[in-house]
């Protein structure tokens, strides 16, 4: 299984691309993972046509043995053990890949949400695209370090 991360988002602020590498460099001693770009929709007046678009852009990427994640403040909250209990199921079903993705500025369209097997939230705050990558790639490097008894997470 790889772990790829879709953003609908341009390229972000170089001080954060430096601390998103430098956690998908550590993470990727435990699992293939990268980060691909989705460029927005134009700029548009109606943010469901922008959303649509985007969606449009997403669905002709998916493959079959695609497992689509998507991020979004509504989804389900996880405690990081139990994030890690879910990754480790889906480390034993058939996935090419495991795909988390991140929405747009408006949101992600309904289509989206009906073709994702699961709706993850990161938090009930909504934050910049950008921050979310990094906290997702440190999320996921925390959840790895769990799988592989490495001592890098904490319970209180």
């Amino acid at each position: 299984m790889r772990i790829v991360i879709w953003a609908i988002a341009r390229k972000t602020d170089p001080l954060l691309e430096a601390s998103i590498n430098k956690y998908l460099e550590r993470l990727r001693h435990f699992v293939a993972v990268h980060i691909e770009l989705i460029p927005p929709a134009a700029a548009m007046a109606d943010a469901q046509a922008a959303r649509r678009t985007e969606a449009e852009r997403v669905l002709q990427r998916l493959k079959e043995r695609d497992y689509l994640a998507l991020l979004d403040e509504h989804g389900k909250s996880f405690s990081t053990p139990t994030l890690a209990s879910w990754m480790a199921t889906r480390q034993q079903e058939n996935i090419s890949r495991l795909i988390f993705l991140i929405g747009g500025a408006f949101g992600v369209d309904e289509s989206l949400k009906k073709q994702a097997q699961c709706i993850i939230s990161l938090s009930q705050l909504t934050f910049p695209h950008q921050l979310v990558r990094l906290i997702l790639v440190e999320q996921l490097y925390r959840v790895f370090t769990i799988l592989h008894h490495q001592p890098y997470h904490h319970e209180s």
